[in-house]
């Protein structure tokens, strides 16, 4: 298994070359389909074009490359974190505060290890969320394992238009079997 410390190290500085903030670094998928799953976004806009994912994914593949620290073949994902992002780092609780969230924790805290609400802010290192149906809880960041924004009216009302820059440069290409099935082969 890769490890994703190691992983982040490398390709953080490739991301911030590029003027760009590492979300999230993740190893996933197994056997049948491991894949390198890098985020990042543009401090500014918070979200990265298709060009900007192609230039760090050339980056990130020089680097792993030349030290190769994942032994078996792998696929590498480079993407924007999207709107139902993930929040990685602390800042992302006090950035996103107004907002609704869910949070999975390490282990219970008041009978509750998965909480959904609205995002209250930050004090220190700790997070605050006002669980829907509950009370408003605080909780240690780092106690929660995994969390993501809840697409909402308000958070899509909040979010800036994704860019389609680039876009019309990308044509997909037919799969082979769809040639073949054109060609009359199949």
């Amino acid at each position: 298994m890769a490890d994703i410390a190691e992983l982040t190290r490398m390709i953080e500085p490739e991301a911030q070359a590029l003027g760009f903030a590492l979300v999230r670094v993740k190893f996933f998928g197994g056997k049948s389909d491991p894949t390198l799953q890098v985020m990042a976004e543009r401090p500014d806009t918070r979200q990265l074009t298709i060009d900007d994912c192609a230039a760090l994914s050339r980056r990130i593949s020089e680097v792993m490359d030349e030290s190769d620290p994942i032994e078996e073949a792998y696929r590498l994902e480079v993407s924007s974190p999207g709107i139902d992002r993930p929040l990685t780092r602390l800042a992302d609780y006090a950035d996103w505060q107004g907002f609704e969230a869910k949070l999975t924790l390490d282990a219970p805290i008041d009978s509750r290890k998965q909480l959904t609400g609205i995002l209250l802010g930050v004090d220190g290192d700790q997070v605050s969320i006002d669980v829907r149906k509950h009370k408003p809880m605080t909780v240690p960041f780092a106690r929660i394992i995994d969390a993501k924004l809840v697409i909402t009216d308000a958070l899509l009302k909040a979010t800036a238009p994704l860019s389609a820059e680039g876009a019309d440069e990308y044509e997909d290409e037919p799969a082979d079997d769809d040639v073949a099935d054109a060609e009359g082969q199949n």
